[in-house]
């Protein structure tokens, strides 16, 4: 299998001059860095604000003491090693903590810290608990990028998973149809696998990480259609990143390349407030006008597209923001609160559900630790190792 050749060292792009290197090994000294030569082709190197660049090119802004770690609180819904279960029907399974592409602005960025492992190698007790949740009828496959594993080692945990009767759909969160296509294309065991467990009655459902229209080129398409052509449905989510997308003229256009493509416009999300992630924010009014005025550009296919926040307490939709106020609807919830209608301040500068005054009415926080702002700043500088994530914890409020 041709694929390109992937690069962990920053001193290996030339592109990149010597002292911007050096600002850089800061980050890298943090954070994983990982890219390949097929996606670094993509990028404008003669234009500094060139937004694939952004996407995988370390910024000194990922230092800055902001957000926390786990903005969504994703630990209080692990129920055994690497397997989350927040939403009745939906279970996660955490099967890979590395990516194909270390995306700069990634909301589990903790998942990429030298100290730490939080998913599972191990993805039995996972299954396990899903076969004793017969409620569960949809399974997530995330990380990391699953589609990073060897095609045996996928086989492995999607043959368990359809051998559990009340699993019906099969969820595979990836970048790598844009990011390194050729896995996709090339791989005819993938193909098999998936033309085997992608049936009209139970479908495989690849859940594609697509920022930018310029990453939609002649090879992502064919890696789409190589999808398609197995039997899996292809949808698209991705944040609005200030810098990278948070142009409605870009937007329009990903959301009909998309279209194009055969791929379901399925969620825009407000970047979360990771730490780190601070160069990428917009305020929830920023948000909301560009993704409207993207939507105007593109036909009923591209408006399918919904606009929401993955908080704490479920997915929240926004339903639009005018004169101060905003307009929201929980899409998903972890306490049974679907459908819940709000109506809510919006400050200028608001850019999450927190910073909404009187948001604490609707939910409550969760019965675990709650995570304090740690500054990136101060983790520690060692090697890679085996250990699990930990931060510091105050006792839960209401």
């Amino acid at each position: 299998m041709a694929l390109p050749k992937y690069i962990t060292k920053i001193d290996e792009i030339e592109h990149i001059p010597e002292a911007e290197k050096e600002k850089l090994r800061k980050i890298t000294d943090k954070f994983v860095f990982r890219v390949n030569e097929y996606y670094l082709s993509l990028i404008n190197w003669d234009d500094p604000n060139d937004p694939i660049k952004k996407l995988v090119i370390p910024n000194e802004g990922e230092l800055a003491e902001y957000g926390r770690w786990d903005a969504s609180d994703e630990d209080t819904n692990y129920v055994v090693p690497g397997c989350q279960h927040k939403y009745k029907t939906t279970a996660l399974l955490i099967c890979s903590e590395v990516c194909g592409a270390y995306c700069r602005y990634c909301f589990r960025k903790r998942l990429f810290r030298n100290d730490v492992r939080e998913a599972m190698s191990d993805v039995d007790p996972g299954l396990e608990y899903i076969r004793n949740h017969p409620e569960i009828n949809n399974v997530l496959l995330t990380g990391g990028d699953p589609l990073i594993l060897a095609t045996k080692k996928l086989r492995y945990i999607i043959e368990e998973l359809r051998k559990i009767p009340h699993v019906k759909i099969i969820r595979i969160g990836s970048k790598l149809p844009v990011f390194n296509p050729m896995r996709i294309y090339e791989d005819e065991e993938l193909h098999q696998l998936i033309s085997e467990y992608s049936t009209p009655e139970k479908r495989i459902y690849i859940m594609a990480h697509v920022n930018h229209p310029r990453e939609i080129t002649e090879q992502a398409r064919k890696a789409f259609q190589a999808l398609h052509n197995a039997g899996a449905i292809v949808v698209n989510q991705t944040p609005v990143l200030k810098g990278i997308n948070d142009n409605p003229d870009d937007l329009g256009l990903l959301l009909d390349k998309l279209s194009w493509a055969g791929v379901t416009p399925y969620y825009f999300f407000v970047n979360r407030p990771v730490a780190g992630n601070n160069d990428f924010v917009l305020t929830l009014k920023e948000v909301y006008d560009i993704v409207e005025k993207a939507k105007a550009k593109t036909s009923g296919l591209g408006k399918r597209v919904r606009l929401s926040m993955s908080h704490t307490s479920g997915k929240i939709e926004i339903l639009a923001i005018e004169n101060g106020k905003a307009y929201l609807k929980y899409h998903q919830s972890r306490d049974g609160n679907y459908g819940k209608f709000m109506v809510l301040d919006c400050p200028d500068d608001a850019a999450w559900f927190d910073d909404l005054p009187g948001n604490e009415q609707y939910w409550e926080k969760p019965e675990k630790k709650v995570e304090e702002v740690v500054s990136v700043n101060e983790l520690p500088d060692m090697p890679q190792k085996r250990r699990r994530w930990r931060t510091r914890t105050t006792s839960p409020t209401k």
